[in-house]
């Protein structure tokens, strides 16, 4: 089965250096370096859609903007990105969230995806009017994709649920294809939700050994269930010709970080609730840090430092980047989702000098069957 890689949106900004944020905590100021504009986004996803990038991830909170509304503007500039949209169930109703999922579809040509993302810190859940507490969170998410799947499937739902009810509730128009469902979470109440509702589960770039524990739990709990479930991971990267050459790029990236932002963006991420953060704060100790940050074989945890959520990147030659992915693709993960800075260009070096590789040695091929990988690039896979 050829792998499949996704691409990311910053609608939180973009630069040469790494815009922080996330988890509560506000985007850096180098965010303002690209402002998130559509045409600016609309370029990204149109080089990520030539290069082979089957989707793009959109992330949620109030670090950035609006994913429904941004991939419904820039899907007008594309023609075969998929959008993964990141969108919070307790924001919106489960009947109008199916609703404009089933129109989403109609009007991009089935091009959405939805990465359900019940959220971990309760203060920022509280800006938007939302107090439940995480474990209550995770049981309405469930109860909400109880209802957003049956009226996809045609059904008439009436639910009373702990959280959510909804009466008679039917759609006119059913989507086409059903859009799939992609889920993280570390937590046992999070595993729950997976092993039931998701067609994907996500994690963090953790190291491969964390990474094999995470895909027999989330396994083992989709069979009692009597489903299965396909895993995907989320990185950034940088690739370049040479490794000395990337792992230079990482410290130019390093060295811009500043140790007043690394330590007020430490200090709110060690508040957070959510166990996947947690987990990656573990990574690279908590404290901010800079030695000892490749944990893994180019595996690089410097990006948490001052981001929240994924924290880690692939650093290496293309060659080794090749490697790492094989090695996590033989744990069981089928789908990457990357990114970098700044996420245009990143997208080429990965694109251009990564993706040829994995073509040549059969585990990859381009979405798009009448497209192939450029020409230029096939010396490279030798």
């Amino acid at each position: 089965m050829s792998l499949t890689f996704h691409w990311f949106l910053p609608t939180n900004g973009d630069s040469r250096h790494v815009v922080g944020g996330g988890h509560g905590t506000p985007a850096t100021a180098s965010g303002r370096d690209r402002p998130p504009t559509v045409a600016y986004l609309s370029q990204i996803a149109r080089a990520a859609e030539n290069l082979g990038f089957e989707g793009a991830l959109t992330p949620t909170g109030a670090w950035c903007e609006d994913a429904w509304l941004t991939t419904a503007m820039v899907a007008q500039q594309s023609e075969r990105l998929k959008f993964l949209v990141a969108f919070r169930p307790g924001f919106v109703s489960p009947t109008l969230a199916a609703q404009m999922a089933s129109t989403f579809q109609r009007q991009t040509g089935g091009r959405l995806l939805l990465n359900v993302v019940t959220g971990g810190e309760s203060h920022e859940q509280r800006a938007y009017g939302d107090f439940l507490d995480k474990d209550a969170r995770y049981r309405r998410t469930a109860e909400f994709l109880e209802i957003v799947r049956g009226l996809w499937e045609g059904k008439t739902v009436d639910l009373h649920g702990e959280h959510l009810q909804v009466e008679d509730a039917k759609l006119a128009r059913l989507p086409d294809p059903v859009p799939e469902v992609y889920f993280g979470g570390s937590s046992a109440v999070a595993g729950e939700v997976a092993a039931r509702h998701a067609d994907v589960y996500l994690t963090w770039g953790e190291p491969p050994a964390q990474v094999a524990e995470k895909i027999a739990w989330v396994r083992g709990l989709a069979a009692e269930q009597g489903r299965t479930v396909r895993f995907g991971i989320r990185l950034h990267v940088i690739t370049r010709d040479t490794s000395e050459q990337a792992w230079a790029e990482a410290n130019r990236l390093l060295a811009g970080f500043d140790p007043q932002t690394v330590q007020s963006v430490q200090a709110g991420l060690a508040r957070s609730e959510s166990e996947g953060q947690q987990r990656m704060l573990a990574l690279h100790g908590g404290g901010g840090r800079r030695d000892g940050l490749e944990i893994h074989p180019n595996l690089w945890a410097g990006i948490g430092l001052v981001r929240g959520g994924a924290g880690t990147a692939l650093v290496g030659s293309h060659e080794e980047v090749a490697e790492r992915i094989k090695e996590y693709h033989a744990l069981g993960i089928e789908e990457f989702i990357f990114s970098g800075y700044p996420h245009l260009e990143e997208a080429y070096w990965f694109g251009e000098g990564v993706l040829p590789r994995l073509a040549a040695e059969g585990v990859w091929r381009h979405p798009y069957g009448d497209r192939s990988v450029p020409s230029a690039q096939v010396p490279f896979a030798s």
